[in-house]
């Protein structure tokens, strides 16, 4: 009877430690649809060389998520190798879109590119807003941010630029892993960026037309001037530079490799939109002008606020229905852009 009992503690204590235990993540197969054609603009075309890489097949997993943030982690390699194998597997922080019965439904994606701040916070409150507009929501972890980020410190300022390349393909090829998923709608990914992650997603929705629809919050063109005379975070940066003995002429052309406006005539002016800051002092409104010039936006797709770098988080709950406004789903069409945006 003992032996009976002792064997059945054991069956419960190995059933246990195997509930435990975290599930092996899903996999699946995706395959980059990277296809810039022809771009007649030769500083375009030596711009978008540095950015492109070759399109191959990769696979894309679906891990348990980190306490409180989103419903799972995606992981898949980024197209750029750095040399630091942690970095180079891309993290997304998944928050899944659900039926009523709080089930994830087929939906379509919004992949989200974070600010500068290590919390990534406000990409997190994108993130979880646009969960609740009905859609999937994917933050992605830029370089060296999040679960990339296998230290205390992030790369120097010197090495800003070859961070961003990465950052941009990296961003390019999460709309392929993200389409990749059984209950996304592939049909429709979206891209969302605040502050720096405006600047990388601009220049990676420049690259071709993989995303359906472009969002851009708080970010502008010629970055050289942006650092020059931009304050806070981007003083900060300027500083950094400095530090590392990039100044004048040589931070000058650095910026210019990655510079958005360049490739900004790419975009798709009928699906992008820029939100700014009337009194933007971080990235102040005339960069965010010369972007939405570059880019050939008209004033229903180029939209100011009336406020700075950080308090036009108060328009999060505009901008979050404006967006969801102008992603399609499977029982409604598109929403007219000709509509009253508030300006």
């Amino acid at each position: 009877m003992i032996r009976k009992l002792l064997l059945a503690q054991m069956v419960l204590w190995c059933h246990g430690s195997l509930a435990d235990e975290p599930r092996a993540p899903d996999a699946y197969s995706a395959q980059d649809t990277l296809a810039v054609g022809k771009e007649a603009d030769a500083d375009a075309r030596d711009c978008l060389s540095t950015l492109v890489w070759t399109p191959q097949s990769f696979m894309v997993q679906v891990e348990d998520a980190v306490a409180n943030r989103g419903d799972a982690l995606i992981r898949f390699p980024s197209p750029v190798n750095s040399g630091d194998s942690i970095n180079d597997r891309v993290a997304m922080e998944w928050y899944q879109a659900r039926d009523k019965q709080s089930q994830p439904c087929r939906a379509p994606a919004v992949v989200v590119v974070h600010e500068s701040g290590s919390g990534m916070t406000v990409g997190r409150l994108f993130a979880r807003g646009l969960q609740q507009q009905g859609l999937h929501a994917f933050l992605l972890h830029m370089p060296y941010y999040g679960a990339r980020r296998a230290g205390k410190k992030r790369p120097s300022a010197s090495k800003l630029v070859t961070v961003i390349r990465q950052a941009v393909a990296d961003v390019r090829r999460a709309r392929d892993a993200v389409a990749a998923l059984p209950v996304v709608d592939g049909s429709h990914v979206a891209l969302q960026g605040t502050s720096l992650g405006g600047f990388v997603a601009t220049t990676t929705a420049s690259l071709d037309r993989g995303y359906q629809s472009v969002f851009i919050m708080l970010a502008g063109g010629r970055l050289y001037d942006v650092f020059q005379n931009g304050e806070k975070d981007a003083a900060q940066v300027r500083r950094e530079f400095e530090q590392a003995g990039v100044t004048g002429e040589d931070l000058k052309a650095l910026l210019w490799t990655v510079e958005p406006t360049r490739i900004a005539h790419r975009l798709d002016r009928n699906r992008t939109w820029l939100y700014s800051g009337k009194h933007d002092r971080v990235v102040p409104l005339a960069n965010a002008i010369a972007l939405s010039e570059a880019a050939g936006l008209d004033a229903v797709h180029h939209i100011k606020m009336s406020a700075n770098h950080y308090s036009g988080i108060v328009y999060l709950p505009f901008i979050l229905k404006h967006m969801s406004q102008r992603i399609p789903r499977n029982d409604r069409g598109q929403s007219d852009d000709s509509e009253t945006t508030g300006q």
